[in-house]
């Protein structure tokens, strides 16, 4: 399906951190906005950051993040851009906030239209969310792992946002739980840890006209996949995708896949 979506943000202070407010107007050649309001930009190497407002990472820009990256309650960060984002530790999403990090030519941004290449994303450890609205992860290379738990708009098409991972190497797990929103997927990713995808709920309906959401189709795992309480069930719905390469065991509703 094509993973459309659209998101939020905000964010507190720290000693000795830097941090950001949104003021500027985005630039409008960036393509497809991924935060609700005004994008600011922003580049540059930073020691540690925590973002307050809406940014964007210029295409042809990089940010580079010595240490920890934090997404405060309600902000947003989009890097759904031909710009390069490099953090040498975790990527810490909080409440209500959005991260947009990577693109491929796979990537479909929210008003339809691809990414016109491939980033190099590098987080040098984990990206740890707690409630986040939504993540977009795409094209990324993640040393550590992937954790999320629960957020989203809740099960609703109003919003109508998406949590896709797709086209990652992730080095760790990637562990997504209790999230609900229009449709969440994992996708052509490369794992050398395992995969656990439980209790999320996604509304959306796919090309066949059947729910459409917890597609997980197409990676290749080393450790194990497992998949319980979701809503639907996990799938390979219209993802086109084929079944999981898993060197580890399959589990609960990925047994099939």
């Amino acid at each position: 399906m094509r993973v459309r979506f659209r998101l939020v943000l905000l964010l507190g202070v720290l000693a000795g951190v830097a941090v950001w407010s949104a003021s500027a107007t985005a630039d409008p050649s960036i393509g497809p906005q991924i935060c609700p309001g005004t994008e600011t930009a922003i580049s540059g190497t930073y020691g540690q950051l925590t973002l307050n407002g809406d940014y964007y990472v210029p295409s042809g820009e990089t940010l580079t993040v010595q240490t920890y990256l934090s997404i405060a309650p309600g902000a947003c960060l989009d890097a759904f851009t031909m710009g390069t984002v490099h953090v040498f530790h975790n990527i810490n999403v909080y409440p209500g906030a959005i991260l947009a990090l990577g693109c491929t030519i796979n990537s479909i941004g929210p008003d339809g239209s691809p990414c016109t290449g491939t980033t190099n994303d590098v987080v040098g450890g984990s990206i740890l969310a707690n409630q986040p609205l939504t993540m977009y992860l795409d094209g990324d290379t993640i040393w550590g792992s992937i954790k999320s738990y629960g957020g989203g708009p809740g099960p609703t098409f109003d919003p109508y946002i998406n949590f896709p991972i797709k086209d990652n190497v992730v080095y760790g797990d990637i562990n997504v739980a209790n999230w609900e929103g229009a449709w969440f997927g994992v996708i052509r990713n490369t794992v050398y840890g395992s995969v656990s995808v439980k209790s999320n709920v996604g509304v959306a309906i796919g090309d066949f006209g059947t729910p459409d959401s917890n597609e997980v189709a197409t990676n290749l795992i080393h450790g194990n996949l497992s998949c319980f309480g979701n809503n639907p069930a996990a799938q390979f719905g219209d993802s086109g995708g084929t079944p999981n390469t898993v060197f580890g065991r399959k589990l609960g509703e990925c047994a099939g896949l």
